[in-house]
């Protein structure tokens, strides 16, 4: 009987999916009264956004608005021409936010909060007030609260493009290592150390990111029920689950974001985050497999209950580790060419 179901529901939804492409009105009906694929990334943005706003004087809240306005404030000081004044119309959110960030005495990021002084240091120092402004004046009661915290060391502010650090490897180098990473799923019995994840979540971190809010976070589980339940989760794990030595939930954060438009950021920025990682890994001796996480309700439940996660986090996908079996035979995913990928206009 439910299977009968299942293939009644499919045959009408083929009859209606036609009139729900044919405008976005009728798209909104489709999805609103006989699709539900689309409601849990509603709650889940819906949920974001209030998170945003209620908790706007917050450390947690004020951290992400000053990772992406200072972000912004550099890109302006980079400008060249560089304009004699600019960021007016978030100046005042950015200080406002830094004072709720200092308002954080027990968990006060102090390479966040120099990275803030720093930018808006060189901001002040080069923009062009009007004598009666108070932002100038606002900064420099903020500097008295700030400078005694910090410790002295490289300026967190725009710099040469020269002066950045060069890696000594050639294209082939990277190259061969990009073909290097490939997915394995016969890894060896034993243990990934906590360091190896870390170095690798470094490296993940220097990816690109909007506006530098880095709106994801890694959940390893690396032993016991724990690893097990997550291992065996995931519908593309079937057949290797047991021998995943460390499993990694990467897992999006829509609290991030006060505007609907940027519910997909989560997925861009993380995944740019993994590739890095997983290149990481392989410098490290280890290997890994990307598993997708598809959208489907029962499996996101699960993993919500499993992993804690607040209603405004989303599972972006999971990241088997460890060290690869040297007799593991590997896919040979033939992938497309640079001729079929690349066009111009």
């Amino acid at each position: 009987m439910k299977k009968q179901l299942q293939q009644l529901r499919q045959k009408l939804d083929r009859v209606l999916l036609p009139y729900a492409a044919k405008s976005r009105l009728a798209a909104t009906l489709y999805y609103a009264f006989f699709n539900p694929h689309f409601r849990r990334e509603q709650h889940a943005t819906a949920a974001g956004r209030l998170h945003y706003h209620q908790h706007e004087e917050s450390s947690s809240i004020a951290s992400v608005i000053l990772r992406r306005n200072i972000h912004r404030l550099e890109k302006g000081l980079s400008m060249v021409p560089r304009k004699a004044l600019f960021a007016l119309d978030y100046i005042d959110e950015t200080l406002n936010a830094l004072q709720n960030l200092l308002h954080d005495h027990q968990a006060l990021d102090l390479v966040l909060l120099k990275y803030c002084h720093d930018v808006l240091d060189s901001y002040f120092a080069v923009t062009q007030w009007p004598d009666n402004a108070k932002q100038p004046a606002q900064f420099a009661a903020l500097q008295q609260q700030i400078k005694p915290r910090l410790k002295h060391g490289r300026l967190a502010a725009p710099a040469p493009y020269a002066e950045r650090p060069r890696a000594p490897i050639s294209y082939d180098d990277f190259y061969t290592l990009c073909q290097q990473r490939c997915s394995v799923r016969t890894f060896l019995k034993q243990p990934v150390p906590r360091a190896e994840l870390e170095k690798a979540v470094s490296a993940a971190a220097q990816a690109p990111s909007a506006c530098n809010r880095q709106p994801f976070r890694y959940i390893a589980a690396t032993e016991g029920d724990m690893l097990n339940k997550l291992a065996n989760l995931p519908m593309g794990t079937v057949g290797y689950a047991n021998g995943i030595p460390a499993l990694l939930a990467v897992v999006g954060d829509l609290s991030a974001y006060p505007f609907e438009r940027d519910r997909h950021v989560i997925y861009i920025d993380a995944s740019l985050a993994n590739m890095q990682l997983m290149l990481a890994l392989e410098t490290q001796g280890l290997a890994s497999c990307s598993i997708n996480w598809p959208d489907i309700e029962n499996y996101e439940k699960k993993i919500a209950k499993l992993l804690k996660l607040q209603p405004f986090e989303r599972v972006v996908m999971l990241i088997a580790v460890g060290y690869p079996d040297p007799a593991a035979l590997i896919p040979h995913s033939e992938k497309k060419t640079a001729t079929e990928l690349l066009s111009y206009v």
